[in-house]
């Protein structure tokens, strides 16, 4: 059995110690089919020194949350990895600029499909207002540009006041209406291949789709727009990449992407029908290389 290791969150931070070891749980039984056996260690140990890491063929980054509370250690863990010429599917260049969602400009460069986006270093009162006149919105959502888990994500209707803003460089974009009603959707690709596709709805009144807040989940099967646009994204994207979840969600009758999730991001496994034998699939094709 080949021995991996896979990054899991700082335990100094308390913020998803009830969900993280669930999903560790199912990525350990879908890789323990494919004879890959898991040593799950936190990154916050790895991040000035990488000598720890430097037995492992691989080492999957895949549960890093909290990483965005603290980005300036989290940048610093990237170079040391990269400058140790680590194993991390994905690459240490990826786990670096994937953390900041400025990433997403320079995907609407390529040709992806995004809302209207504002880049702001900071969303003042002053700002917001200035936005919702220039868009005519009727609400806007304010998030900051380093962030997970609609962390400090405000939606905001004009002359609304901002409980707890994003401090640093944000992102502004109209509200979409679509959200409550459909809510966003998620394709997971593994080794390049689709392998199933989950979405996401809010609560009744909320906008937030994360399951700590009550969201609901269903696995779907994606409409060949959906799949278009992802194909889009993978395309836009010059490093190779072991897993990928695409998140999107309807601008009108378009398909938008909302993020590339291409760090941390759950699988979903508890809705893949394969149960996680596809990603398990791809890490044994890349280990057998």
């Amino acid at each position: 059995m080949i021995r991996i290791a896979v990054l899991t969150p700082d335990p100094a931070d308390p913020s998803y110690r009830g969900q993280w070891p669930g999903v560790l749980e199912r990525l350990t039984q879908a890789l323990a089919a494919a004879d890959v056996q898991v040593d799950p260690t936190p990154w916050t140990e790895h991040a000035k020194e990488a000598s720890g890491l430097q037995s492992y063929p691989m080492i999957l980054p895949v549960l890093v949350w909290g990483y965005h509370r603290a980005h300036p250690l989290w940048l610093e863990a990237c170079d040391t990895w990269r400058a140790a010429d680590l194993p991390l599917a994905n690459p240490a260049s990826v786990l670096g600029w994937n953390s900041d969602k400025r990433y997403l400009a320079r995907l609407a460069q390529r040709g992806v499909t995004l809302p209207a986006t504002r880049w702001v270093d900071r969303a003042t009162p002053e700002v917001v207002a200035e936005v919702f006149g220039q868009t005519g919105a009727e609400q806007l959502v304010v998030k900051p540009t380093v962030s997970g888990g609609a962390w400090r994500t405000l939606r905001l209707s004009p002359g609304q006041a901002m409980t707890d803003p994003p401090t640093g460089s944000a992102m502004i974009q109209p509200y979409l209406p679509s959200i409550e009603i459909e809510g966003e959707t998620s394709l997971l690709f593994f080794g390049g291949r689709f392998s199933h596709a989950v979405n996401k709805r809010p609560v009744g009144g909320d906008f937030r789709i994360q399951v700590q807040f009550g969201g609901q989940y269903a696995r779907v099967q994606p409409d060949a727009a959906a799949l278009t646009l992802a194909d889009r994204v993978l395309s836009s994207i010059d490093e190779p990449l072991l897993y990928a979840r695409i998140d999107m969600a309807r601008d009108g009758d378009e398909w938008t992407l909302m993020e590339a999730e291409l760090i941390e991001p759950d699988f979903y496994l508890g809705h893949d029908p394969s149960a996680g034998a596809g990603f398990a699939q791809a890490v044994r094709e890349r280990l057998d290389v």
